[in-house]
């Protein structure tokens, strides 16, 4: 059996809501020290605290983007969202762009592959949703060591 690549990609999300929640924590420990005898600086310097542990837990909870391939499929996961797509069904990709990058299956016959929705909204989506931070030069590599092309968008064929 062959190793296993894999690209993680990063969730800013994660990242501000994690460090956000560690600074709430800490503004919250140093509004109680201060002035600890006043009531209105030791509630205050708990709900921040509270609000940062909520924010760095809820942080650390987010899911980061994972692309991984074997020598016999391509396997995408985001948290408990996993998709399986052998690589003789694989004709080429395209990285969308936009806020959110996401990545763009085709079959070989040039027909871009269909995959469950993330969250039941639609029956079906055309992409993968990677993260805004994803470096694309980063998915180009990870693709190009797969051995699937990008595909060809010109109307000349």
């Amino acid at each position: 059996m062959s190793e296993s690549v894999r690209l993680v990609c990063p969730a800013g999300r994660k990242y501000v809501e994690t460090w956000a929640g560690y600074a709430l924590v800490i503004l919250g420990l140093v509004t109680v020290i201060v002035d600890p005898g006043h009531w209105a600086n030791i509630t205050l310097g708990v709900l921040l605290a509270l609000g940062g542990i909520a924010s760095a837990v809820h942080g650390h909870m987010i899911k980061n983007p994972v692309l991984e391939f074997d020598g016999e499929e391509l396997r995408y996961e985001r948290g408990d969202y996993v998709v399986e797509v052998a690589f003789r069904d694989i004709g080429s990709y395209h990285l969308l762009p936009g806020r959110i990058r996401s990545l763009g299956l085709y079959d070989r016959t040039g027909r871009p592959k269909l995959f469950p929705s993330l969250a039941g909204r639609r029956t079906a989506r055309r992409y993968l949703p990677l993260t805004g931070i994803t470096n694309p030069a980063k998915v180009e590599t990870f693709m190009s060591a797969a051995g699937i092309p990008p595909h060809q968008r010109s109307l000349s064929g």
